[in-house]
């Protein structure tokens, strides 16, 4: 089944797509600043969330991760 039809699969593809931007950002940060509107501008909003909002994506990993190895 796609990750686009199973909502737990979309929940971790995109809480997987902010962690990754965030760590990104934190590497190269010019590299997703110059993107910041069109297309490309989805990752750096993402790097934003993923920053501004660490303890609750941190939180949301740990969830995932819980649901992942002891519920499925």
């Amino acid at each position: 089944m796609s990750a686009i039809f199973n909502f737990q699969s979309l929940l971790t593809v995109i809480l997987l797509l902010i962690c990754t931007c965030a760590y990104l950002r934190a590497l190269a940060p010019s590299l997703l600043d110059r993107n910041k509107t069109g297309l490309l501008g989805i990752f750096w909003k993402c790097a934003r969330i993923g920053e501004r909002k660490s303890p609750w994506v941190a939180c949301c990993c740990i969830i995932m991760a819980f649901s992942i190895l002891f519920l499925q």
